[in-house]
């Protein structure tokens, strides 16, 4: 069955161009789906758009199934959209990868001159920069527009002891967000110490929208479920937004009815509540349909309305002005050896809870759910769950990285790699964050309500019955007390270990290898 087989409803609306009438044309990346932050001359001239959708990338990874529709149906709505705006559009499919349909495009229309933007994962840079190498007075490369900071400008920075906070002051100052002229707004350049509040228990979560989905989103699903059947996840009650109207509608709900309570809540976790207060809208910034500055001059103006508390307009921007941009500089700075990062060395395969969610943990199954059914989980399942259970039982970080990448629907390369290798395994050996970012079960019991619900016993240290983040935690202190003991900040866990009795160290290290040695392990990951 050809490829084009189900992109019937690209070709009853879009034609294909004659090659003849074109010279000059620009091709965007399915990531890249925002013409307001292309050059000028872009949206003057009306050049050709090439958009192309590559069955090899698709296959490369086993990606969640409602990431593939998502990626597809969002680039289909976008070439759709660029054509009723009066844009010439060649929307073009291929087995190959981006390079393979380049080359197609290329041998097809031989005087056409493409422009493209320089893409954001190292993968398809690389392919396309040889297609470049091969056509040199044929294909320009132009940077890519679609962040808010020089990553030029700052990868020189990127070092052990070069913190985010730093980098986030900067950007402040540069885009004049939440400042008093040279001031803070507060007096406060961070207020994450009023934003770990746990949920009370008569907490009412507010709805979140939904999207109907159309033919085009249909289509898409279909073919996902016949090309790509044995992926990540399920394709079922596909619900996101496609579309730049549709992801604003959800970026004005967030602003209207989470945004005020997210920075109390941003680490409160919840049996069955997957979202919270969270804005839910990393995918939509990721591949252009809403962009970073918009979002935060929406914040801000929110808290300057009064509608807001200041914590959490701060705490929100923070996360997209400073993390957001920083891990993407760091991306730029370590690429590619920063692949192979792997400070403790870790060689265990990724446990296979990971692809079915089937554990007797509640916090695990609890966090792994909603990653499986929508590709979804906020930033603290991923950092203090996931990444910790992961740590903590010894497993390659490189595993984890790859299961981000394919797993959730917001993750591209640039942003997972610096998360997982960097911040949440340490497995840049300290480049990124300053200690390692592990708990035991206490963290969990604080900052949720699954402990109450476990089949273990957050209450008991070591045995059977006891929270394995608890002995695995202490464990890890043992085993990796060298890197414990170099940080200021983290010595005294070491000598905290130290302090129990001989007995209680037994056990530890016998519950910990038992666990371990037990645990499934995904031998296809």
């Amino acid at each position: 069955m050809s490829y084009r087989t189900y992109l019937s409803e690209i070709d009853k609306h879009i034609s294909r161009p004659d090659g003849n009438n074109h010279k000059k044309a620009v091709f965007i990346l399915h990531d890249q789906l925002n013409l307001n932050v292309f050059p000028d001359w872009v949206n003057e001239e009306k050049p050709l758009l090439i958009f192309i959708e590559s069955k090899a990338k698709g296959a490369s990874l086993p990606y969640h199934k409602k990431k593939l529709i998502y990626v597809l149906s969002s680039m289909r709505h976008f070439a759709l959209e660029c054509h009723d705006e009066g844009y010439p559009v060649l929307y073009h499919s291929t087995t190959g990868h981006y390079d393979d349909g380049l080359r197609e495009i290329l041998g097809l229309f031989e005087k056409l001159e493409i422009t493209f933007m320089k893409p954001s994962e190292w993968g398809t840079r690389e392919k396309i920069r040889v297609v470049l190498g091969e056509n040199e007075d044929r294909i320009t490369e132009i940077p890519n527009s679609f962040f808010l900071a020089d990553a030029e400008e700052y990868k020189k920075n990127i070092a052990p002891g070069y913190r985010m906070e730093y980098f986030y002051r900067d950007m402040r100052r540069m885009t004049g967000f939440l400042m008093n002229g040279s001031d803070p707004e507060g007096g406060e350049w961070n207020y994450d110490e009023d934003n770990r509040k746990k949920f009370p228990k008569d907490i009412q979560f507010p709805e979140h929208p939904s999207t109907e989905i159309d033919e085009i989103t249909r289509e898409v699903i279909e073919m996902v479920e016949d090309y790509f059947p044995d992926h990540f996840g399920d394709a079922d009650d596909f619900d996101y937004a496609v579309t730049r109207r549709q992801a604003l509608y959800r970026l004005n709900d967030f602003i209207d009815n989470r945004l005020d309570l997210f920075g109390p809540y941003e680490d409160a976790l919840a049996t069955g509540e997957d979202i919270a207060y969270h804005s839910h809208l990393s995918m939509y910034l990721n591949n252009g349909l809403i962009l970073p500055g918009e979002v935060c001059e929406k914040a801000v103006e929110a808290y300057e309305n009064g509608n807001v508390r200041l914590n959490s307009v701060e705490g929100f921007i923070r996360q997209i002005i400073g993390w957001r941009e920083f891990i993407r500089i760091y991306y730029e700075a370590r690429m590619p050896e920063v692949r192979d990062s792997n400070h403790f060395g870790f060689e265990n395969a990724l446990p296979e809870m990971f692809w079915t969610g089937e554990t007797k943990m509640k916090c695990m199954s609890e966090c792994l759910r909603p990653v499986i059914k929508e590709g979804y989980s906020h930033h603290i399942p991923r950092l203090m769950i996931l990444s910790n259970f992961s740590n903590l039982t010894e497993t390659d970080p490189g595993e984890l990285n790859k299961w981000f990448w394919f797993a959730y629907v917001d993750a591209y390369e640039w942003v997972v790699l610096p998360n997982v290798l960097g911040m949440s395994t340490f497995a840049d050996g300290g480049v990124l964050a300053s200690k390692p970012y592990v708990s035991s079960g206490n963290y969990i019991n604080k900052m949720s309500d699954y402990c109450r619900k476990c089949s273990y016993k957050v209450s008991k240290k070591t045995g059977e019955e006891a929270c394995p983040f608890n002995y695995l935690y202490w464990n890890f202190v043992d085993q990796q007390r060298e890197t414990f003991s170099e940080n200021g900040r983290s010595n005294f866990i070491v000598n905290m270990f130290d302090k129990k009795s001989e007995e209680e160290k037994k056990a530890i290290k016998e519950s910990s290898e038992q666990f371990i040695e037990n645990l499934i392990r995904e031998t296809n990951s």
